[in-house]
């Protein structure tokens, strides 16, 4: 089963990233999504917040970002979903 219809958002400013995970109405993409969280947080040691939007959607915020460690966390995520770029807001 392929993940191509999950939407990638990433924001980042000082200090501060987040990216949303949109499953747009596929419960098993929203288990898939919340397992690779778990999966990532012990292979890194991080430990982002992370909740459900209403909107379907899954988002991962890192603050106090100094060293952009997030990115690595992020980076699991989107290669195990095969998602090779974010979509624009």
């Amino acid at each position: 089963m392929g993940y191509n219809h999950i939407k990638a958002f990433h924001q980042s400013e000082e200090r501060y990233q987040g990216l949303e995970l949109n499953y747009g109405g596929h419960p098993e993409d929203r288990k898939k999504i919340f397992s690779l969280c778990e999966e990532a947080v012990s292979d890194t040691g991080l430990k982002p917040l992370i909740y459900e939007n209403q909107n379907e959607s899954v988002y991962i915020e890192f603050h106090d970002e100094y060293h952009r460690e997030g990115a690595a966390f992020f980076s699991i995520i989107l290669d195990a979903l095969d998602i090779h770029s974010c979509e624009t807001e």
